[in-house]
């Protein structure tokens, strides 16, 4: 890790990863962070994050809660563990004493307060059971089937041109597809 990203970090008031896991935090194998991801920093050494886990922009991962301070002069803590093979969708919150099983789909902005169990897809405010797994994926490969789909050449990591950006405007509109 350079300085100049660990002082990037701390002036916009962030940890690094790298930071946060000398801190304690437990971190698998493949682990995505994106954007404005908060990881507790006051309580890291409660979070437990498996393999092939991604948090897209703006996820918070709570181990504290401070909403007892005030009246009983303590804050509640409790161990957050994510599973493997967890995508958090952005702006969605995860609560202190929380588990999140293997093989899970939190969608945006959800809440988590409970548990979720493995192979399983949760949305909302608090978080709720929408599907299975299996479920979402064959749905979505349905999808697929009548949807447009591109490959890697459409990203901002193959250096999309503007002609394929204008293609896939055109495209989507009034309906979603697929990039790799």
């Amino acid at each position: 890790m350079s300085l100049v990203k660990e002082i990037i970090y701390r002036l916009r008031g962030e940890y690094t990863t790298e930071k946060l896991i000398k801190m304690g935090l437990k971190v698998g194998k493949n682990f995505g962070r994106l954007n404005g991801v908060i990881l507790d920093p006051s309580h890291c050494w409660l979070i437990t994050i498996g393999d092939n886990v991604t948090m897209a922009p703006r996820v918070h991962i709570l181990a504290h809660d401070a909403s007892t301070k005030e009246f009983l002069n303590y804050t509640k803590i409790g161990r957050v563990n994510i599973g493997n093979n967890v995508f958090i969708g952005a702006e969605s919150v995860v609560l202190p004493n929380v588990t999140i099983g293997d093989n899970v789909v939190i969608g945006a902005n959800s809440t988590v307060t409970k548990d979720i169990p493995s192979n399983s897809v949760y949305a909302g405010n608090p978080a709720k059971f929408i599907c299975t797994i299996d479920e979402y994926i064959e749905k979505n490969k349905r999808k697929m089937e009548d949807s447009s789909v591109y490959g890697e050449e459409y990203t901002l990591r193959a250096n999309v041109d503007e002609a394929k950006k204008k293609k896939m405007y055109d495209e989507l509109e009034n309906k979603m597809g697929f990039v790799d």
